[in-house]
């Protein structure tokens, strides 16, 4: 199971404004993909129940998310919105913010370097940076889920990944967001609920600088690629069973499909980047701690709150509940 994945594409985006301009070379079909065959739920679906953590009378109602869910389900969040309604704090997920103090025209300046920092820096396309057995890989996937797109050719591999990546969980019935957001924000604007942000915020001084490090520098992501590639061709069918189990709200079937996640390593090559090393230090521990300092405080004066993590992090055995738990708190599975 992979611990942060939920920073990775805030993190990339905002240090590279990620955008996806499209058109290709011919594909090739040398590597079969196989079909899969389990069907995404669609329609009006409970999700999961909540966790509990407690501290004598105050709790805090964790949910867990995952990405992706189904594209066609309705969410049917009566439970939630009940708590949330009661509730003095929302958490927000943890996570990482790169931020720049730049207006509006500095930004507009910034935007063709932003453009360009996700193509490889020397100039050379997919072909020439990853191995020949991956590029056929690629081209096999690309041909079914992106098409002829001849400017993703010239990304870094984990650009590339990350678009292919999309590209697939929006052709197989699901989407990486979009389900659980937009509920959780009507009802907080409902009921009138702040929402603390425990993410680590990192402020960039010098953001023309970073960027031109970022498009000098190398990054370590042929493992992002290469996991992204195998991910793609083997759990696609395993990712429609878990978009499943958390929309009928089945945990027991969550805690039994196994977590296969590359984003694990395409973290680990954006977070081991000279241009991130240099301006934030340790990020995923600063990130850890942020959100358990959070709920920490949430728990000594709330009687109520709410907060939401990653699926895959709460059935962790060592897991922010988990650690929680080792804290003296009560933490009760739904």
């Amino acid at each position: 199971m992979t611990r942060h994945r939920w920073w990775a594409v805030p993190m990339l985006t905002a240090l590279c404004g990620l955008a996806f301009a499209q058109s290709a070379p011919p594909a090739t079909d040398d590597i079969p993909i196989r079909d899969m065959e389990t069907m995404v739920v669609s329609g009006v679906q409970p999700g999961p129940g909540l966790w509990k953590v407690r501290k004598g009378d105050h709790t805090l109602w964790v949910l867990g998310t995952i990405s992706p869910l189904p594209r066609r389900m309705e969410w049917e969040s009566r439970d939630v919105e009940l708590v949330i309604a009661q509730a003095q704090e929302v958490i927000g997920p943890p996570g990482l913010v790169v931020d720049a103090d730049i207006g509006f025209f500095s930004g507009l300046r910034l935007m063709p370097k932003m453009l360009t920092a996700r193509r490889s820096p020397d100039g050379k396309t997919l072909q020439e940076l990853v191995p020949p057995q991956d590029y056929a890989r690629w081209l096999a996937l690309k041909q079914r889920y992106i098409g002829n797109d001849g400017g993703v050719e010239k990304w870094r591999p984990m650009f590339a990944a990350m678009e292919l990546y999309e590209k697939a969980i929006e052709k197989s019935g699901m989407r990486v967001r979009g389900v659980i957001g937009p509920v959780l924000d009507r009802a907080m604007k409902k009921h009138d609920v702040p929402e603390v942000s425990p993410q680590l915020k990192v402020m960039i001084q010098d953001p023309k600088d970073a960027l031109n490090e970022f498009r000098a520098s190398q990054l370590d992501d042929l493992d992002c690629f290469e996991k992204t590639l195998s991910r793609l061709e083997t759990d696609l069918d395993t990712m429609r069973q878990r978009a499943n189990a958390w929309a009928i709200g089945d945990i027991e079937a969550l805690r039994g499909l196994p977590y296969s996640d590359q984003n694990e390593a395409c973290m680990r090559a954006a977070a081991q980047s000279a241009v991130i090393r240099k301006r934030a230090g340790d990020i995923e521990g600063q990130v850890a701690q942020h959100w358990l300092d959070a709920a920490e405080k949430a728990l000594a004066k709330n009687a109520v709150t709410f907060a939401t993590l990653p699926m895959g992090e709460i059935l962790m055995p060592d897991g922010y509940l988990a650690q929680l738990q080792a804290r003296g708190y009560e933490v009760e599975a739904p």
